[in-house]
């Protein structure tokens, strides 16, 4: 009587083990079986685990060193779609082409932070520090519409059908990286002229 309340009566129901687990790997697991053709599939081809993943990250360490170099030689093929165009290598020889205010700012703030942690409240130092804050301001609000404006003069002049939406923070990103670690790296020097 005992077995016959336990047992399970209904065939019609789907085993446990049939239920598909949410949220599993997408696969089922392989059998013993399965798994050991595999593991003397990759014996018979010469190449266990270890060397085969060995191989794939030193194939993955030669990509990326050529996509480095193709970053820093320009070339389009290796640069991000967010680089890729003439437009966007106009803007960058352009941006590279000048000295603006706008990629001094960042030493700036760290001398007035300095100025700031080194004076005592109402100082000689916290005043230079706060005229300086202000001064810089005000200054790169001025330089990123004199910017603006001729950045945008130029691309009308060299891209007269094309869209320039976002053209204008592209420039000021590339401005305010430090110029030796710009990505991709610079190509014109300072004051050239752009054919």
């Amino acid at each position: 009587m005992r077995s016959a309340l336990f047992r399970r009566t209904d065939k019609s129901e789907p085993a446990a083990e049939a239920i598909a687990k949410e949220g599993g790997k997408g696969r089922p697991t392989p059998t013993r079986k399965e798994a050991q053709a595999a593991s003397k599939e990759r014996a018979r081809a010469g190449m266990d685990k270890k060397g085969a993943q060995k191989l794939l990250r030193e194939r993955r360490a030669e990509n990326n060193k050529k996509m480095r170099e193709g970053m820093k030689s320009g070339d389009e093929r290796y640069l991000p779609p967010r680089d890729q165009g003439p437009v966007k290598r106009f803007i960058r020889n352009w941006v590279d082409s000048r000295i603006t205010f706008t990629e001094f700012l960042l030493p700036i703030l760290i001398v007035i932070m300095v100025l700031m942690s080194v004076g005592k409240p109402g100082s000689s130092t916290q005043s230079v520090a706060s005229l300086l804050w202000s001064a810089s301001i005000l200054l790169l609000l001025v330089d990123i519409v004199y910017t603006r404006f001729r950045l945008r003069r130029a691309l009308r002049a060299r891209f007269p059908g094309e869209d320039l939406k976002g053209t204008t923070f592209y420039a000021f990103i590339r401005i305010l990286q430090i110029r030796p670690l710009r990505m991709p790296k610079t190509q014109v020097k300072i004051g050239q002229k752009l054919d």
